[in-house]
């Protein structure tokens, strides 16, 4: 576990924070603000559950059943129950970064003082991630509204020493066992606080924040192959120029065109379209690489406010609130309302469009590698690259992998958000759909991280052969650093798939985006 420290107050987290914790292990602190806020909304939970009365939440039954008056007497069952009949999740277990981040952020709205619960709540989630205890949560269960109900439900679960958990160590053991290993009690629920643990967007935020960040290198990475596929085409930098891409504003696009102008300077293959086959222009896949690539950078920016706006929010139903009027006042004229909050809508339309714009730059990245393996259209490059066409047949099945891939992602661009499915006997009539779109999110970033690749695999190769010409230096950079990662070389009898692999990590790890940098500067 990294030493770093997250501290959680009432005024949100950040993306970094997300990262932190959920990527790096880093430990989590509850601030002094943090406790006084729970202490205090707490005081107004504890004086509405004395009233006679009922508090939706606090002293009634939830959902379809909100309409049921609960006694004293009855409550923390209740409490305890609701966790364990919505821990109904199944499936293939998620990722261990996943319900971290889900954690995480569901800590963070409990420190905002809007959900009621005790301190020592807040503080025994706190505890089980600086443990690394990761409660199993499955792939499906959550709708996106009420919150990511079954994923939060499991982890409440463990909270409570019940279900099970992965241990620091990789292995899965009853959670009570590794609380207890660990020295953390387990919490006794009381009013309102199983139903604060469920309540909230995290999974499919934890998710958003997460697919942000690996877009964010992602996207220069496709900046990088463009501008190598450019190269090895023999096509013109001149499309690329700043004062083109001011008179169409677009700040992703101008960010695109930078980035392969970068990667481009001091090349000597560029230009060369007039020369044996000339050409006029050069085809969309090269010439509009930055409109499409910027056009995802565009959604980037806006998917990332709504993100910052999700992280600065306490997301529970219902919530605490100090003073105004109301049916339902507690000490301080403090309430407790019912609110919609939870509903996942705009976090589920921002994971949608993400995928649409993954899925499209994808495809446009696949059309620049079969034009490079296409003797007809690569201005002189061996079909499919290979070393004895016919004999060899190149990188023909590596373009078929990616076309599978593109195939793949643009089902996956499908819109889970406009899929809404009604539960709960019709009082939970319109539902986001948001884990689903998340989901379907973190398998196409993984797909267009091997599209990408398998770009960069067949551009290098191509500049390669194109003898006699000097590519730019930072293409040579790029060259180099593939050699060392065991990626290339020369022998027509050379496996591929270990290639391709190796192309796919060094893309993941950033080591593309580093070998470039070194030369240009930071991309944008």
């Amino acid at each position: 576990m990294d030493m770093h420290t997250v501290v959680v107050g009432t005024s949100g987290v950040t993306a970094s924070d997300v990262l932190a914790v959920a990527r790096d292990g880093a430990r989590v602190e509850l601030s002094e603000e943090a406790v006084a806020a729970l202490a205090a909304s707490r005081e107004i939970v504890d004086a509405l559950a004395a009233k006679p009365d009922p508090v939706y939440g606090v002293s009634t039954g939830f959902g379809a059943l909100a309409t049921r008056h609960i006694s004293p007497d009855l409550r923390g069952r209740l409490q305890r129950n609701i966790v364990r009949s919505h821990a109904a999740g199944m499936g293939p277990r998620v990722e261990r970064e996943v319900v971290r981040a889900l954690m995480f952020l569901r800590l963070k709205t409990l420190c905002s003082g809007h959900t009621g619960v005790r301190p020592e709540v807040a503080r025994t989630m706190a505890d089980v991630l600086n443990a690394g205890i990761t409660p199993v949560v499955h792939e499906y269960g959550s709708l996106g509204c009420s919150g990511d109900l079954a994923p939060l439900s499991h982890c409440a679960l463990a909270l409570m020493g019940e279900g099970e958990a992965e241990g620091p160590d990789g292995a899965v053991r009853p959670a009570g066992e590794l609380l207890a290993a660990h020295g953390i009690r387990p919490v006794e629920l009381r009013e309102k606080e199983g139903l604060a643990l469920l309540n909230g967007t995290d999974g499919m935020l934890g998710m958003l924040v997460m697919a942000l960040a690996d877009l964010d290198l992602l996207y220069r990475s496709a900046d990088v192959t463009a501008a190598l596929s450019l190269e090895a085409l023999l096509g013109t930098d001149r499309v690329l120029a700043p004062e083109l891409h001011a008179v169409r504003p677009h700040p992703g696009q101008a960010a695109s065109a930078a980035n392969m102008l970068a990667v481009l300077e001091g090349s000597g293959l560029t230009g060369h379209h007039q020369d044996d086959a000339p050409r006029v222009q050069d085809a969309y896949s090269v010439r509009c690489a930055p409109q499409v690539a910027g056009a995802g950078r565009d959604t980037l920016a806006h998917a990332r406010l709504v993100a910052e706006r999700e992280l600065a929010s306490a997301v529970d139903n219902p919530v605490v609130l100090p003073g105004g009027t109301s049916q339902a006042f507690g000490s301080g004229g403090g309430r407790v309302e019912s609110n919609g909050n939870f509903h996942g809508a705009p976090v589920a339309y921002v994971l949608d469009f993400l995928a649409i714009a993954v899925a499209d730059l994808a495809s446009i990245t696949e059309r620049r590698t079969d034009r490079l393996l296409d003797k007809n259209r690569s201005h002189g490059l061996p079909p499919f690259l290979a070393d004895d066409p016919g004999v060899d047949s190149g990188l023909m099945i590596a373009q078929y992998t990616q076309a599978a891939l593109v195939g793949e992602l643009k089902r996956l661009a499908v819109p889970a958000s406009a899929d809404s499915i009604p539960s709960s006997a019709m009082q939970e009539d319109h539902v986001s759909m948001g884990w689903s779109a998340a989901r379907k999110l973190r398998t196409a970033v993984d797909g267009l991280t091997r599209v990408v690749a398998v770009e960069l695999y067949a551009a290098a190769r191509a500049v390669e052969l194109r003898e006699g010409l000097t590519p730019a230096p930072a293409t040579r950079a790029v060259l180099k650093a593939l050699r060392e990662a065991g990626v290339g070389g020369p022998g027509p009898d050379r496996y591929l798939a270990p290639d391709l692999a190796a192309a796919e990590t060094f893309v993941r790890d950033g080591r593309l985006v580093e070998a470039v940098e070194r030369v240009t500067g930071p991309l944008r």
